[in-house]
C-alpha cells in the first residue's frame, strides 16, 4: 500500500514538473513578448530564475528602445545576482546606473553592484583585489549618494572588509615569524600596524615584533648584534607604553632584560 502511493504521488509530481517544463518551452518559442514579459517577472518573483533567465535575455534585445527596456534590464541584473552570477551581476548592475543614471532604481543598482564585489572577496588567505574593489565601490556609493539610508550599511560592510584585509596582513606576518624569517616578520608586522592602526591584533604585534627582534639579534653575526639588540629594546617600550599590563608583558620582559644583558657584553669587550 505504502510504495503505491509513493509511486502515485511520484507520478504526480513528475506530471507537475513536465507540465511546467512544456509551459515553459511554450513561453520561450512564443512570439508574444507581452506574454514573455509577464512570465519572466512571475518566475522571477516566484524564485525560479533559471526560467526567468532566458526569457529576459530575449527582451533586452526586444524591448532595448521601449518604456519597457529599464525595467527588463534591472530584472535581468537581479536575476543573475538570484543565480549568484556575482561577476556578471555586477557588470550588469553598473551598466544600468550607466544607461539610466536617473532611475529610481538607479542608487539600488550601485549599491549591489558594490555588493556583488563584496559576495565575490574570497577566504583572507586568497587574493584580495575583489576585497579592495568592492571597498572602493563602496565608497564611491557613498561620494555619489551621501544622504543615502544605505550609507551605514556601506560603513559596515567596509569595516567587515578591512577586517579581512587585517588577517590577512597579520597572518602574513606571522607566517614569517613562524618561518624563522625574523627580520621580514618585523617589517610586516610593521605593515600592518602602519595600515591598521587600530588593529585587534596590535598587541599581539606589538609583543611579537619584540620577540622577532630579539631571536633575529640572538642568530645575528657578532657585529650585527649590538644594533640589533637595541632594536629589541627600543620595540620592548613601544609595546609597554601601549600594553602595560599585557598577558605578554612576563615574556616581553624577558627579552628586554635579556638584550640588556647581551649589550653590556658587547659593550664591556668593546
Amino acid at each position: 500500500m505504502k510504495k503505491m502511493k509513493f509511486i502515485l504521488l511520484l507520478f504526480i509530481a513528475s506530471t507537475i514538473m513536465l507540465s511546467g517544463c512544456s509551459e515553459h518551452s511554450k513561453i520561450v518559442k512564443s512570439t508574444d513578448y507581452d506574454l514573455k514579459y509577464k512570465k519572466a517577472i512571475e518566475y522571477y518573483e516566484a524564485g525560479d530564475c533559471y526560467k526567468a533567465l532566458p526569457l529576459f535575455e530575449e527582451l533586452m534585445t526586444y524591448f532595448r528602445m521601449t518604456e519597457r527596456g529599464e525595467d527588463v534590464y534591472y530584472y535581468y541584473a537581479n536575476t543573475q545576482f538570484c543565480l549568484k552570477e556575482y561577476y556578471l551581476a555586477a557588470y550588469y548592475f553598473k551598466r544600468f546606473t550607466v544607461n539610466y543614471p536617473n532611475s529610481p532604481k538607479a542608487e539600488e543598482c550601485a549599491f549591489n553592484s558594490a555588493r556583488c564585489s563584496m559576495l565575490n572577496s574570497p577566504e583572507y588567505n586568497l587574493d584580495q583585489s575583489d576585497t579592495y574593489k568592492a571597498i572602493d565601490e563602496f565608497q564611491l556609493f557613498m561620494n555619489h549618494y551621501p544622504e543615502s539610508n544605505l550609507v551605514d550599511s556601506c560603513n559596515t560592510l567596509i569595516s567587515d572588509l578591512r577586517n579581512k584585509l587585517e588577517t590577512k596582513s597579520f597572518e602574513k606576518a606571522r607566517l614569517y615569524y613562524k618561518m624563522e624569517k625574523y627580520r621580514s616578520a618585523v617589517i610586516l608586522f610593521n605593515t600592518t600596524l602602519e595600515e591598521f592602526p587600530d588593529t585587534d591584533y596590535k598587541e599581539e604585534v606589538l609583543y611579537l615584533i619584540v620577540r622577532s627582534n630579539f631571536l633575529f639579534a640572538s642568530n645575528s653575526i657578532e657585529t650585527k648584534k649590538e644594533e640589533r639588540y637595541d632594536n629589541t629594546i627600543k620595540s620592548y617600550h613601544t609595546f609597554v607604553d601601549q600594553f602595560g599590563s599585557s598577558k605578554f608583558l612576563k615574556s616581553a620582559e624577558s627579552y628586554y632584560k635579556s638584550s640588556q644583558k647581551e649589550l653590556d657584553k658587547i659593550r664591556n669587550v668593546n
